[in-house]
């Protein structure tokens, strides 16, 4: 792994603990697996896509974020995947930042963006002005992260998430698309999670700990502003902050048993096989960021590998537990691990 990728992720998401039994044989063909959502799990979103896999929120500030986006968009628009958006916030005080998402829905008309936008930049600004975000990206679905550490961290942060539940409850009251709460990168534990469900949020998607740490990259950008030792050296202390997204996976799923919620999962998915495993403790979509990203910036072509590779290994998983479809998957007997338990 690039050792600069591994200076901004946080430590491990437990995917290692979960084993799959092998079946030696499998009574299906390979050709006839399907990996399409079923309604049973994507309850609130299965007319979105037909894929359980997800483009994680990522690229906003990025330099190259403008190309970046729009060979996303367009390997998106391909395979019918979400794509989730980068954070919207400059868009509630520069509406000129909105423009290239109009120049990606000219080419890309028939990509399904999820919009984005942080916890205080809702509770400061409203939900109308959330919604209209939305509208005008012609989302199919709007997020809302929770990002309490890297607001702390953060030179220019905004930790005033007070009312932020109420702010939550009155953007899925008002919104005609579905409202998705998702962490960043430390997990969200069932406590919170029966908070969102009584919130009546549509999806709740854990980015737990293992992927991408803003605590960590706030603290490299603060050393490297040299500015505030202050938050460099608080995160350190909290560099491997948070749930894993195992741990947070089965606390939420636990928590959402027959709530009518959908829950994803993201943070550190890294292979078709951590999805699969994630689908099987209970994720109706999968979201994935760093891979892509890394594979966006060497060209349409290597970001279409990568995503090949992640479906491919997903239906090789599948067979070699007997599933046909992700309904099966998710009744696919686990091995007795340290953490393991045949009862998830």
């Amino acid at each position: 792994m690039d050792p600069r990728v591994q200076a901004v992720e946080g430590l491990g998401t437990e995917f290692d603990l979960v084993q799959f039994i092998h079946e030696a044989l499998p009574d299906l063909d390979f050709a006839d697996i399907s990996i399409e959502v079923d309604s049973s799990q994507a309850t609130r979103t299965a007319s979105l896509s037909a894929s359980p896999f997800f483009v994680s929120s990522m690229t906003a500030g990025h330099e190259a974020g403008a190309v970046l986006n729009r060979r996303l968009a367009a390997a998106c628009a391909a395979r019918g995947w979400l794509m989730g958006v980068g954070s919207q916030r400059r868009e509630l005080f520069d509406s000129a930042s909105a423009a290239e998402w109009r120049e990606i829905r000219k080419k890309t008309p028939d990509v399904s963006l999820i919009g984005n936008i942080g916890l205080s930049q809702l509770v400061d600004s409203g939900v109308e002005k959330v919604l209209g975000l939305g509208e005008a990206l012609e989302a199919v679905a709007m997020i809302v992260h929770l990002n309490p550490l890297q607001e702390c961290l953060q030179l220019e942060g905004t930790p005033q998430f007070r009312g932020g539940l109420h702010a939550i409850a009155a953007l899925a009251e008002r919104a005609r698309m579905p409202i998705i709460v998702k962490e960043t990168g430390c997990g969200v534990s069932g406590t919170t999670a029966r908070r969102l469900i009584g919130a009546g949020v549509a999806v709740i998607d854990v980015a737990g700990r293992g992927g991408t740490h803003w605590g960590r990259i706030e603290g490299l950008r603060a050393a490297k502003a040299n500015v505030s030792s202050l938050s460099s050296k608080a995160a350190e202390s909290f560099q491997n902050w948070g749930l894993s997204t195992v741990d947070s996976l089965r606390q939420v799923v636990h928590a959402g048993r027959d709530a009518g919620v959908e829950i994803w999962a993201s943070g550190g998915i890294r292979s078709g096989l951590d999805a699969a495993k994630a689908i099987r403790l209970g994720a109706a979509r999968v979201g994935i960021a760093q891979p892509f990203l890394a594979a966006a910036l060497n060209g349409e072509d290597e970001l279409n590998r990568v995503m090949d590779r992640f479906e491919f290994e997903l239906k090789v998983a599948m067979f070699c537990v007997g599933a046909n479809d992700l309904g099966e998957l998710r009744r696919a007997p686990l091995a007795e691990v340290e953490r393991g338990s045949e009862n998830l």
